[in-house]
């Protein structure tokens, strides 16, 4: 494995800090949609429209290409949801990345540097609600380097960063369908404070869930 350098954000790192921003929430549309399917409304409408169409037109290809019809149109929904939350990043703390994380007290931003190239993300900011309290976020890896710990490296740097900084707790959000990063955070000390549902990631036909942790860093052993 290469060796990574866990570094401080430069002007110059803008371009692949946003590819990796876009490309990992872009993976994870499966994951999303798998979501989707698994609301018990939706699969309510699903077999109703199948054998509504099955009982009126006394045949199989209707209802199939109805249903069909429908989960292409839920795709594209899910879709334009990850694409309008990308949007809004991009036009928030991803427009002047210095300014939001670097010029502001108790906040900064770092990247995963391997053989000269950006390969993963992380940053933080104070909460907004919880005083006193410092939050992970835009965490992500680029997915030809996951595997081999870059994404423990750049938590550790929030953490050693929190310390420092004299903070006592580390608060991070992250969807339930990113499971990967969950066994991480857990694996890591997070512990799983509530679930919720997103205010960002919104459609009006099911809800996506977010999932709130902490690392209590006055904890012995954190």
């Amino acid at each position: 494995m290469a060796e990574v350098q866990i570094r401080c954000y430069e002007d110059n790192d803008e371009k692949d800090i946003k590819e990796i921003f876009t490309l990992g929430l872009h993976g994870l549309l499966r994951s999303f949609c798998m979501h989707v399917l698994k609301q018990l409304h939706i699969q309510v409408l699903l077999v109703c429209v199948f054998c509504a169409l099955l009982a009126s037109t006394k045949s199989l290809l209707l209802p199939i290409l109805a249903v069909t019809l429908l989960l292409a149109v839920g795709r594209q929904g899910v879709c334009h949801i990850i694409n309008s939350y990308i949007k809004n990043s991009l036009h928030n703390d991803f427009r002047n990345i210095r300014q939001t994380y670097l010029e502001k007290p108790y906040s900064c931003f770092w990247v995963a540097e391997s053989q000269g190239r950006v390969v993963g993300t992380v940053a933080c900011r104070p909460m907004e609600m919880n005083g006193g309290s410092l939050e992970l976020r835009r965490v992500s890896v680029r997915l030809s380097h996951r595997g081999q710990g870059i994404g423990k490296a750049l938590c550790r740097a929030v953490e050693d960063f929190a310390r420092k900084q004299g903070l006592p707790a580390v608060v991070l959000y992250t969807s339930v369908v990113q499971t990967d990063a969950q066994k991480l955070f857990e694996r890591m000390g997070y512990k799983k404070i509530r679930e919720f549902a997103s205010s960002e990631l919104y459609s009006w036909i099911t809800k996506f869930m977010v999932i709130k942790y902490m690392l209590d860093l006055q904890q012995p052993g954190n």
